[in-house]
């Protein structure tokens, strides 16, 4: 049986990201290897993939401080 298991060593112990499929009690020999972080883009290419992914009213951004603290809305038409 082989297993790859990602792991976070905390100096004491090896604690993995998630619950591995393992028999508890049980003696297993592990290989070590240094895993680098994948970073492929900068925030603002993280930010520019995600546009248009959150569904949310059409007035969200000029609305704000209503949806998220409650306020009354703002009147956005010109008075002109």
């Amino acid at each position: 049986m082989s297993e790859t298991i990602t792991v976070v060593f905390d100096g004491e112990v090896f604690r993995p990201d998630s619950p591995p499929n393992l028999e508890p009690n049980t003696r297993y020999t592990i290989t070590v290897e240094s895993v680098e972080p994948v970073v492929k883009d900068n925030a603002w290419d993280v930010l520019e993939a995600m546009v248009g992914t959150v569904e949310a009213p059409s007035d969200w951004s000029s609305q704000h401080d209503h949806y998220l603290y409650g306020t009354p809305k703002h009147n956005t038409e010109n008075n002109e």
